[in-house]
């Protein structure tokens, strides 16, 4: 016997509505009220007192009462119902709080007018969603119309969200600015200052490693000096300007095309015969409207949490694709932006997070895997939505052959993405990343120091001889080698000179990094 739907979900199958990203919640009639998660999917069952009217009314008010909100679905379902529906709870209901969400929802993400009168001025505002479980707005707009606080964390042409959880269930939500201290008072200032330049290389170098072009040195050196010049230092990193320069730093003066997409664009691999389309980002013609509203996001939301809004931004920005290149690189470059933007971390550190994500294979699988949370059903939803045609040149001077079919369909998922799966990898990520990656790269700074050190109370000698001793015996397990003899006869052929010494020394390399494996 198949399940009694309430809520969403019911008016999801009354509407014929086809999601690319599932509702989260599926409530359903039974005997006793649970709650229990099966495939990443929360079901939920309800008595039989809880049941609702089986009209929008009904099930709308509870889905906003009991479920997690999915915009995708509201922005489906308000351009299918009709809105006499919507209407008609204001009349019955003209200061309930749920008739007025419904209202205010409607209007936002349909740009229709109801035609209903104004709510009466001496009713108070409510939110139109609920500040402890979402990633909001930090300075709410008052839609007067319906007395709401509209604290969407978005404008309706691009409004990515994220669900939260209750405040006291959000340890999964890294603190970053704690963790990057903690490696302050471990191994002071000092020495993360030194670590800061290789740190950016590393993310340099690991971000062109995503983008398999890890070894155009030049590329690299070319982006490590990007994320040195620019990292925190934007004050409105999505605008045009600030884009195109961030572009041309990262791709060099000899690029071939810069500046704001106005061509279709797939993410995929393309042979000789035949081409492999993993995701299709927003039409060329939608790309204005939602990077201004994607830079509107970035204002509204600055003040919430930072590891949240850098994983809304810089995924959001990667699924817009709004650039003609330097897409991917630009993405990873905003995550140390807004942290250093936001003041969690100095301007001066980088969070090397390409070095984490690129550093293994199970690093980029899991990357790969967060980014196919919306790409890949998205493509199983328009697996038959696209073709390749005709060869034309369009305004960015891309040829192209690539048609995408159903854009009008396909902007309710573009533009009401669900990150909450992104903000919690990037969480992850930053975590692995601070306590690991750098506490371990800080860790070897402070060992070549005190063994550089070691080594000169026993010989003096230049820095650069005392790393070349340093790196030849950890790698060659505490044995000299003969390319060191060679190197150094004086200290380590048996008639050179200080050979007396080549044993305490080796003793007192190998000393400082067994007595200081950790942090």
């Amino acid at each position: 016997m198949s399940d009694t739907l309430l809520g969403f979900h019911r008016l999801a199958e009354q509407h014929g509505i086809r999601l690319v990203q599932a509702l989260f919640t599926r409530s359903r009639l039974g005997p006793v009220r649970q709650r229990e998660t099966l495939d990443g999917q929360e079901i939920r069952t309800w008595p039989v007192q809880y049941q609702p009217t089986d009209d929008f009314r009904g099930h709308f008010e509870f889905g906003l009462k009991y479920e997690r909100l999915n915009f995708e679905f509201f922005s489906r379902l308000f351009h299918e119902i009709d809105p006499e529906a919507v209407a008609s709870w204001v009349r019955a209901e003209p200061t309930g709080s749920y008739a007025r969400r419904a209202a205010f929802f409607y209007e936002w993400f349909t740009g229709r007018v109801l035609d209903v009168p104004d709510t009466a001025p001496n009713v108070g505002y409510i939110d139109a969603i609920d500040a402890g479980l979402y990633l909001v707005s930090q300075r709410p707009e008052r839609a007067r119309r319906w007395r709401v606080n509209n604290n969407l964390p978005g404008p309706r042409h691009f409004c990515p969200m994220v669900f939260l959880g209750p405040v006291d269930q959000r340890d999964w939500i890294y603190d970053v600015a704690a963790g990057v201290q903690a490696l302050d008072d471990t191994y002071g200032p000092e020495l993360l200052l030194r670590s800061a330049a290789w740190l950016t290389f590393k993310e340099s170098r690991a971000s062109f490693a995503i983008e398999h072009e890890a070894d155009k040195q030049e590329r690299v050196n070319r982006f490590a000096g990007a994320i040195s010049a620019y990292s925190g230092r934007l004050n409105d990193p999505m605008s045009p300007e600030h884009l195109l320069t961030l572009q041309r730093a990262v791709l060099g003066e000899a690029a071939l095309r810069v500046g704001i997409r106005r061509s279709p664009v797939f993410v995929g691999e393309s042979t000789f015969t035949t081409n492999i389309v993993h995701y299709v980002g927003p039409s060329e013609d939608l790309v204005d409207e939602m990077l201004d509203a994607l830079r509107s996001f970035e204002a509204r939301t600055h003040g919430a949490n930072t590891v949240v809004r850098a994983a809304a931004l810089s995924f959001a920005f990667v699924y817009l694709h709004p650039l003609v290149d330097g897409n991917g690189r630009i993405h990873r470059f905003l995550v140390n932006h807004l942290l250093a933007a936001d003041k969690v971390v100095p301007a001066n550190i980088i969070i090397p997070v390409s070095a984490t994500i690129a550093g293994s294979a199970k690093g980029r699988a899991e990357y790969d895997q967060t980014l196919e949370v919306f790409s890949r059903p998205f493509m199983q939803r328009y697996a038959d939505g696209y073709r390749f045609s005709t060869v034309r040149t369009c305004p960015d001077g891309v040829e192209t052959n690539f048609e995408f079919l159903h854009s009008d369909d396909a902007q309710h998922a573009w533009r009401y993405l669900d990150l909450t799966e992104h903000a919690r990898y990037l969480s992850g990520v930053l975590r692995q990343t601070v306590e690991h990656e750098m506490a371990a790269e800080a860790l070897v700074l402070r060992q070549y120091d005190n063994a550089r050190a070691a080594i000169k109370n026993l010989v003096e000698m230049p820095d650069q001889d005392a790393d070349r001793i340093i790196r030849s015996l950890r790698e060659g397990h505490w044995q000299v080698s003969n390319k060191l003899r060679k190197a150094l006869p004086q200290v380590f052929s048996e008639d050179g000179a200080l050979y007396a010494r080549h044993e305490q020394i080796v003793a007192a390399v190998k000393a400082v990094f067994e007595d200081d494996e950790t942090p």
